[in-house]
């Protein structure tokens, strides 16, 4: 059987359309590294020649008019998870599961997974069902597909046809998805902070590259090891540590535009753990991280500064300071003073932190 497309009711779109609708095939079309320029609802001229690129590089007819044989194999391409009022249970009526085949693929789960409690095999494939779903991923990985493919039904499988690996494929690329958004230390990678003095707000960009020379001009050795942080980061780094020491239950956790991060997991103990691995791998411990701090804000660097014997360096106010121990930045008030010369300002109980006003 061919896949569902019309439990979808998607709306031919075109040039001179606009809303909910082209901001998904706008998104859709981003995605796929075709150019749309801004995803604003308003199929445009960019969006017309987008479209119309797509249309030819997939040798479907090119008309730049997005109907169902476009959206067919958009479908199949991921455009299915850029659908307005996307959910499981749309999905899997898209793939051709009625509520036998979707109690087939909750028993499938509990099968395949340790899920505590086990899914209801009711046929409604709700929240529920979709956190097992990306819990399953969580422990199974890329063997999921085989262990669908071995464990579903012959009735499912004959339901779904010749469209059944294809089927298969998207659940699969689905589950991947949720898997993803867990909270974990995956999320580490994502938004990471610069270490270039270039992202820092001027003046106090141009104060820390003088201070820095100097201390290179003396003979000091330096690492910086941050500056700018996203806001994004910021955020994630916050609300781990917060659902860590029992400050904020994870489904209490407000989101953040640009961060799909999904804070809950199948079992309570599994969002627990996940924030746990996520202050280990950010290195907070039990250090507050502020939502807005001099690092979002451009205005701190983070310096391992050191050297041997006795430092000579130009201050601020071009005087040469001799400075001896003890031999590092973290500890050195002469060298703070120094800094300060410059309009770099050292926070005192923070071993790496200087900024522009010693906050």
């Amino acid at each position: 059987m061919a896949f569902n497309t019309s439990v979808l009711n998607l709306t031919t779109i075109q040039k001179g359309s606009q809303g909910i609708p082209v901001i998904a095939w706008q998104r859709f079309l981003q995605e796929a590294e075709y150019p749309v320029g801004t995803v604003d609802g308003d199929f445009g001229g960019l969006t017309d020649t987008a479209t119309r690129n797509y249309q030819a590089k997939n040798a479907l007819p090119v008309k730049g008019l997005v109907d169902n044989t476009t959206y067919a194999l958009a479908l199949k391409q991921g455009f299915i998870f850029k659908v307005p009022n996307f959910s499981s249970g749309l999905l899997l009526s898209y793939l051709g599961f009625g509520i036998q085949e979707v109690q087939d693929l909750q028993a499938n789960l509990n099968n395949i997974s340790e899920l505590h409690p086990p899914l209801d095999v009711d046929g409604n494939f709700g929240p529920t069902s979709t956190k097992g779903l990306g819990e399953a991923y969580l422990q199974r990985d890329v063997r999921i597909w085989a262990d669908f493919d071995k464990n579903l039904s012959n009735a499912t499988k004959q339901k779904l046809g010749t469209d059944y690996r294809q089927a298969l494929d998207i659940l699969t690329n689905y589950a991947k998805r949720l898997r993803f958004m867990l909270s974990g230390p995956q999320w580490y990678y994502y938004f990471p902070t610069s270490r270039a003095i270039s992202d820092l707000a001027s003046p106090f960009r141009e104060n820390v590259q003088t201070f820095q020379k100097a201390m290179i001009d003396a003979g000091a050795q330096i690492i910086i090891t941050a500056t700018y942080r996203p806001t994004a980061r910021a955020y994630l780094m916050h609300y781990a540590a917060q659902i860590d020491r029992g400050e904020i239950e994870p489904g209490e956790v407000p989101p953040m535009d640009g961060v799909s991060i999904d804070w809950v997991h199948y079992t309570q103990a599994g969002s627990l753990l996940a924030a746990s691995q996520m202050i280990d791998i950010y290195g907070i411990g039990g250090n507050p991280v502020a939502l807005q701090s001099l690092h979002t804000q451009r205005l701190a660097i983070d310096w391992n500064i050191t050297w041997q014997g006795t430092l000579k360096i130009r201050d601020g106010n071009g005087n040469i300071v001799q400075i001896g121990d003890p031999r590092n930045g973290s500890e050195n008030q002469d060298l703070f003073d120094v800094g300060a010369s410059y309009g770099v300002y050292k926070l005192t109980y923070d071993p790496p932190h200087w900024s522009y006003n010693g906050h």
